[in-house]
């Protein structure tokens, strides 16, 4: 492969790029977190979005390190997709409208306008897969299913974003609590929220439709492959860690625990923590 310009990749210098895959890549809510790896050609990205306007507009703009694909990731049944009036909401699950009428403009946004009859594939049988580093996802209620179905391409996976929630907007939707538990028998522990979403409850309201207070509604959250117990780790997945901690979340210091920890194992140069410092302390 051409080697990427980029000094903490050539510092660490792993077998290949990273391979992340993005289920639910239709970018509504802006760039994705991988963006800067990307752009310096650090990863190939294999992402899935049914909905085939989306589909359409990832593929008009993809790179050669891109791949976008019809699939509905799942539990490997038949099922149904509920398109909502606001495309964020699509779901296999159908929107739970007791819940939402305690958030204003979710009644609206999550009325179902059409339903689909989908195939859903387990991640485990996905065969254009070769390898799995990073797993990003947003599927509206239906990630723990995807982890369910997905212990063997998750076994040599380092780091998930994963969006959450904490009230269940969808009928029978898993909460928070059982993504965690489901991440941390996997071998993952949480890492950072890159993003946390609120709402006001009604009736109380402002002239701001998206003003909040303090109710948790949902929140992306990170969770990276047990860092405490390094030796379950591969020096190629330390390596990724490594690069995905820094070009993705800036998490400098689980940067340097991977750095410390292939050093030791003569995986990367003996100096390679003050070089990554100085790498560091450049303007």
């Amino acid at each position: 492969m051409d080697t990427p310009v980029d000094p903490l990749f050539s510092l660490l210098q792993p077998e290949r790029l990273t391979a992340i895959v993005d289920i639910g890549a239709n970018p509504i809510d802006g760039d994705p977190p991988y963006k800067s790896m990307l752009q310096k050609r650090l990863c190939h990205v294999v992402g899935f979005e049914p909905q085939p306007e989306a589909l359409a507009s990832l593929n008009a703009r993809k790179t050669q390190c891109e791949m976008y694909l019809p699939y509905v990731v799942g539990d490997g049944n038949s099922a149904r997709l509920r398109i909502c009036r606001a495309p964020g909401m699509t779901s296999l699950l159908r929107p739970d409208q007791r819940m939402l009428t305690h958030f204003r403009g979710f009644t609206d946004w999550g009325q179902v306008i059409n339903e689909i009859a989908v195939s859903t594939q387990r991640l485990d049988d996905i065969s254009e897969l070769e390898a799995l580093d990073f797993l990003k996802i947003d599927i509206q209620g239906s990630e723990l299913s995807v982890f369910r179905h997905g212990h063997e391409r998750l076994r040599g996976a380092v780091a998930i974003q994963t969006e959450v929630s904490f009230l269940p907007l969808y009928e029978g939707q898993p909460t928070f609590g059982d993504i965690d538990l489901e991440l941390r028998q996997q071998g993952f522990v949480p890492h950072t929220f890159p993003a946390i979403k609120k709402w006001m409850i009604q009736p109380m309201m402002t002239d701001h439709p998206h003003a909040a207070l303090n109710q948790l509604l949902e929140a992306d959250i990170v969770y990276v492959r047990d860092f405490t117990q390094p030796e379950k780790m591969n020096t190629e997945q330390l390596k990724h860690l490594a690069l995905i901690a820094h070009h993705c979340y800036g998490s400098w210091d689980l940067t340097v625990n991977c750095i410390y920890h292939l050093t030791a194992r003569h995986a990367c140069p003996a100096d390679s923590l003050a070089q990554y410092i100085a790498l560091m302390r450049q303007p």
